[in-house]
């Protein structure tokens, strides 16, 4: 119902502009005198080619307007109600500074009042685009963030490790939806990362640059994504700054790293841990189960073979040396779970 009515909109617009401009030839001269019937003719042709302009711009108008109310319904289900508050508040502050521009625009002979739709669209859209991006430094500089986190229901921000970042699973995960809220990335998360990418190692290089790429790719496809700017000088350790910023913001830390969980976990701050998460939707193996598995080298132990699953847990075959190389059945025996994750047993099906 909207884009025909935004299409008729714009040729009616079309039409009344047609016809002004008809008329401004015909009264500056630049017509030549047709005589009564050829003004006329003068004025419906340009009539119906404002009409005709009118409605392709219309037409344009309404195909992005749907597209964008699409956006705006997925940037919905992605946002939360600060956001969407900020935004909107954005949005009134974009639509007065339009009405402040338009007193000078409306002046422009003959296309300052259809410049006048485009404009007010083009500010609120920006302002709060804007706003929504740095919601987070807005309520914090107007003093009421503290009171958004601590109202029923309130998700709590998700504090980004460096540990997390590298290992990228992250980013999938935030992207199907399954993790809520805000995500922060610390600055000096982002500098160590930094400090990495210029190191002489080749290791730690390519490392730190994975871990840039994947900041990226969070504030480009995840939403509610930004940039923590606090730090504290007192502390070296990163580890220890997140511990304390998770403390200070009711954040919660995304991280891979087994020690830092336990050291969070003694100070009070919640952590969700991305192993965790893998081990929690890996299918359950049971004993007596028969596995297909590539032999990819020799086990610590006599006589044994090592495997890895699809999703990377580690099979420990029974007489498996001897069959590196190999695809071969194995029987699973037992299942051992670690904090590292999880080990599997097995022998040979003959």
């Amino acid at each position: 119902m909207l884009a025909p009515a935004i299409r008729f909109l714009f040729a009616l617009l079309g039409v009344v502009a047609g016809y002004q401009v008809a008329d401004w030839a015909r009264k500056t001269g630049l017509l030549p005198d047709l005589g009564h019937w050829g003004d006329i003719g003068v004025v419906v042709t340009m009539a119906v080619v404002g009409f005709a302009a009118g409605y392709g711009i219309g037409a344009l108008l309404a195909w992005l307007v749907r597209k964008g109310l699409d956006h705006v319904d997925e940037a919905l289900a992605r946002s939360s109600g600060p956001e969407v508050l900020v935004a909107a508040g954005g949005v009134v502050l974009g639509l007065g500074i339009a009405a402040l521009v338009s007193l000078a625009v409306v002046r422009i002979p003959y296309v300052g009042v259809y410049l006048l739709l485009p404009l007010f669209l083009l500010s609120g859209y920006f302002t709060a685009y804007l706003a929504a991006k740095k919601h987070v430094e807005i309520l914090r500089l107007i003093g009421v963030r503290g009171a958004f986190e601590a109202s029923a229901g309130m998700t709590p921000p998700k504090i980004v490790d460096s540990s997390a970042i590298i290992d990228g699973r992250i980013v999938d995960v935030i992207k199907t939806g399954f993790v809520e809220g805000e995500i922060a990335v610390p600055r000096f998360v982002v500098e160590e990362l930094q400090r990495l990418a210029d190191s002489s190692d080749p290791e730690k290089r390519v490392r730190g640059r994975r871990g840039l790429d994947f900041v990226r790719r969070l504030q480009n496809h995840c939403g509610q994504v930004s940039i923590e700017d606090k730090d504290y000088t007192d502390l070296d350790a990163v580890d220890a700054k997140l511990v304390r910023l998770g403390g200070e913001i009711g954040g919660m830390i995304l991280t891979t790293d087994y020690t830092l969980k336990k050291v969070a976990e003694i100070q009070g701050v919640k952590v969700l841990n991305v192993n965790d998460l893998a081990d929690s939707v890996k299918p359950a193996v049971l004993p007596g189960e028969v596995i297909e598995v590539k032999i990819i080298r020799e086990g610590r132990e006599q006589d044994q073979g090592v495997g890895y699953l699809d999703d990377g847990t580690m099979i420990v075959v029974e007489a498996g040396a001897s069959l590196v190389g190999s695809r071969v059945e194995a029987e699973v025996t037992s299942v051992l779970q670690s904090p590292s994750g999880k080990m599997i047993f097995g022998r040979l099906v003959r």
